[in-house]
């Protein structure tokens, strides 16, 4: 499948870029050799092949949800440049 030079005009106006004549020339070549090797990949016989969303075989990897101790409040302000009724006090921004 060839791009023609007025599909890569219609994308460029999409994207709001200014192409040269000779950057039109050369992404009109680049693009259809990419359409090409796709076309060839989509040859290829997968019917054999199961369907997967990663190429390995990898379960969940997130820990579980345990609950740990932590900062009390007193620490957890202790770094605070400025604190009122066990908050941080931050300036007015307007």
């Amino acid at each position: 499948m060839a791009i023609s030079k007025r599909d890569v005009e219609h994308v460029a106006l999409l994207a709001r870029l200014s192409l040269s004549e000779k950057e039109k020339e050369k992404f009109t070549k680049q693009l259809s050799q990419i359409l090409e090797h796709a076309e060839k990949i989509s040859e290829l016989d997968t019917k054999d092949i199961e369907p997967t969303s990663h190429a390995l075989p990898i379960k969940n990897v997130f820990r579980k949800d345990e609950e740990k101790p932590s900062l009390s409040q007193k620490e957890a302000l202790s770094n605070a440049p400025s604190e009122e009724s066990g908050m941080i006090r931050i300036p007015k921004i307007v």
